[in-house]
């Protein structure tokens, strides 16, 4: 069994393990909680009721958040001519074509975001195994597949964030700095909720969210009722 630090045990004291919480309850205690020394994060994590064995219950959609994630995301731009020009404009981390594909074949993965042109895709298709896992590679679904990039690098700047569920029915993502106001960070939290909740397939019977739980980088989680 990991042992935990001395910091996580004293903290994990403070979390009545049999409360379910209310989402301002939980915010407000994870912020009153001893923090690592690095900025931590306010971490969702939803339990749903599909089986994703179905393509159509394979939730995955996007969200922008309105006090954004309080990180530096870092992007790369898979295009060619005028739309590489655009994407320089629009400050992109990395921007290519062929090039960036060979940087990436090779090893390259220092970006959190990836975005590119339809005609793009056919070639991009080749870096599956490598974008996929990663959960790297672009989608229609998610806009990170378009003719605009200038819009989607900016919508990922602005707190653009991608959620998307596992193989076991949960989605798990962050809704900004734990360093955030707690009314940013319910905002940030409720409009992921909201997501999730309208990407309910029609197919679903009853209760969509099993289960919901919050906690922050290195601290304990808590139950939480929706």
């Amino acid at each position: 069994m990991k042992k935990r630090s001395k910091r996580y045990q004293t903290t994990e004291k403070l979390v009545n393990k049999d409360k379910v919480y209310t989402l301002k309850e939980a915010v407000n205690l994870l912020k009153s909680l001893a923090q690592p020394k690095f900025a931590g994060s306010l971490d969702l994590h939803f339990n749903l009721n599909v089986d994703t064995k179905k393509s159509d219950q394979m939730i995955r959609g996007t969200v922008v958040l309105p006090h954004g994630t309080g990180r530096k995301v870092k992007i790369a731009v898979f295009c060619k001519g005028e739309q590489e020009r655009d994407a320089r404009d629009a400050q992109a981390d990395y921007v290519g074509a062929g090039d960036l594909m060979e940087k990436v074949a090779a090893g390259f993965l220092d970006f959190d975001c990836v975005i590119a042109t339809p005609d793009m895709m056919k070639d991009l298709s080749k870096l599956g195994k490598i974008l996929g896992p990663k959960g790297l590679m672009p989608s229609p679904k998610t806009g990170t597949v378009t003719t605009d990039v200038a819009k989607a690098i900016g919508d990922v700047r602005k707190g653009k964030v991608e959620f998307r569920v596992d193989k076991q029915g949960g989605i798990h993502l962050s809704a900004g700095k734990l360093s955030f106001s707690e009314e940013q960070l319910l905002e940030n939290a409720n409009c992921v909720i909201d997501a999730i909740n309208e990407a309910k397939p029609g197919s679903v019977k009853g209760k969509f969210v099993k289960a919901f739980a919050v906690s922050s980088t290195m601290n304990p989680g808590m139950r939480v009722a929706i």
